[in-house]
C-alpha cells in the first residue's frame, strides 16, 4: 500500500519534472562576474533546465543545513532531558530497592536502538 501511495504521489512530480526540461533545453549563458558584463570572465553554457535543478539543488542544502543549526538547540536540550531522565529512573530504582531492603541491583541502561 505505501508503495502505490508514493507512486501516486510522485509519478505525476516525475512527469511534470520531465516536462519542465524537455520544454526547457535551450542554452543560456551563466555570468558569475558583476563586474565585466561586455566581457565576464568566468561564464557557462548550460541548458536552462539544469540551471534551474541546479539552483534548486543548492537551495534545498543550503536550507536544510540552515535548519540543522537552528534545531542545535532542541536538539542538545533532548540530550540533556534524556540524561536526566535516565539518572532519575536509576535513582527511583535504587531507592525503591532500598525501601524494600533488597540488595542494589546493578545500574540499568536503555538497550540499543534497532536500525531500520
Amino acid at each position: 500500500m505505501k508503495r502505490f501511495v508514493l507512486t501516486l504521489v510522485f509519478a505525476p512530480i516525475a512527469i511534470l519534472v520531465l516536462l519542465f526540461a524537455v520544454a526547457n533545453r535551450q542554452l543560456v549563458t551563466l555570468s558569475l562576474d558583476p563586474f565585466n558584463a561586455a566581457a565576464p570572465a568566468l561564464t557557462f553554457r548550460a541548458p536552462l533546465f539544469l540551471v534551474l535543478f541546479a539552483v534548486l539543488m543548492v537551495g534545498v542544502v543550503v536550507g536544510g543545513a540552515a535548519s540543522w543549526l537552528k534545531q542545535g538547540r532542541h536538539r542538545r536540550a533532548a540530550r540533556k532531558a534524556r540524561a536526566e531522565a535516565e539518572r532519575l529512573r536509576a535513582e527511583a530504582d535504587r531507592l525503591r530497592d532500598q525501601v524494600s531492603g533488597v540488595e542494589p541491583a546493578p545500574h540499568r541502561t536503555l538497550p540499543a536502538p534497532v536500525p531500520f
